[in-house]
């Protein structure tokens, strides 16, 4: 299984594209996506982001939630990529990255038409997108816990 993780909300550009960091609003969407996916069990052992800053930072804060450490990787920086290939022999991996990459990445998996908001998951097994949450959504699960279980 593969989690799509866009980065959450950011500051606006001033020509540094890469260097933009996550907004208060930002780090909340962050730590509340680690947060939800940790209520509800989600068995993620690797965590791969952009390098870019916005990213990053999601990474970081929703990792700390699972557990995991964030490692940095160059494909998420922008363009097509492959989860698949980025992900094998990792487990169960979460990716952290931009639109549309995401979105492109997603309709090449499984043929979904998808677009994710800033902060949002998608969860994708197989060819099969098993969910598409917006942070609103991750933020309400985290804020049950446990009792947000199916």
């Amino acid at each position: 299984m593969i989690y799509l993780l866009r980065h959450g909300v950011a500051e606006r550009s001033n020509g540094e594209d890469a260097k933009r960091r996550l907004t208060a609003e930002g780090k909340r969407q962050s730590e509340a996506a680690g947060r939800a996916l940790a209520a509800l069990g989600a068995p993620i052992e690797a965590c791969l982001t952009s390098p870019k800053l916005r990213a990053s930072e999601t990474a970081e804060l929703a990792c700390e939630g699972l557990g995991i450490p964030a490692e940095t990787c160059e494909a998420l920086a922008g363009g097509a990529f492959d989860a698949l290939e980025l992900a094998a022999g990792r487990g169960e991996a979460m990716l952290v990255g931009h639109e549309p990459d995401f979105s492109n990445e997603i309709a090449r998996l499984t043929g979904a038409r998808a677009k994710l908001r800033k902060g949002g998951l998608a969860i994708v097994d197989g060819g099969t997108l098993l969910a598409l949450l917006r942070p609103e959504e991750l933020a309400a699960i985290a804020a049950g816990g446990n009792q947000a279980r199916p």
